[in-house]
């Protein structure tokens, strides 16, 4: 396998903000790294998390975020492998998340897209999620359509009809 990136750079009026299309056969830590350097180089900083972990309070970058859920009253953040408590409500954590990688998919989740394994949508009317760590969760069913929409809004953007 190559370690060299093959970059090419399209100018076209019609593009008024840059547009990345990063195209690979797997999600790599390559790729993982290449969004992150992405995401640092542009101009939209969305600011880290600060959640309560073990070691005291911590401040969470949003690409290393799962989700986002409350639970027994409290919201709690979900990284690879840790769990934090969080101050603040659902709603305030969506004002402030990256809207190109967060979506909300019930009254109580809001889970990072990116971290997505895979979308189950064999059962008639609901939609599993798996996360590249293997926690699972569900979408809402008030929620199916706008992640159906977003689906299919992603694949439009990458060229796939599904």
């Amino acid at each position: 396998m190559n370690s060299m990136v093959d970059i090419e750079i399209v100018l076209d009026e019609k593009y008024v903000d840059p547009k990345v299309t990063i195209q690979t056969a797997y999600k790599t830590k390559q790729v993982e790294n290449i969004v992150y350097a992405i995401e640092n180089a542009s101009e939209n900083d969305f600011p880290m998390i600060t959640a309560r972990g073990d070691e005291g309070l911590e401040f969470i970058s949003q690409r290393d975020i799962f989700r986002i859920y409350t639970e027994d009253r409290k919201i709690k953040v979900c990284t690879e492998n840790r769990g934090y408590i969080a101050r603040g409500t659902l709603y305030s954590f969506e004002e402030i998340l990256n809207p190109t990688r967060f979506v909300k998919i019930s009254q109580s989740e809001i889970i990072n897209i990116y971290k997505v394994k895979r979308f189950d949508i064999s059962r008639a009317g609901t939609i599993g999620v798996e996360f590249d760590n293997g926690e699972k969760t569900w979408v809402s069913r008030s929620c199916v359509r706008t992640i159906r929409e977003f689906l299919d809004m992603m694949n439009k953007e990458r060229g796939k009809v599904v």
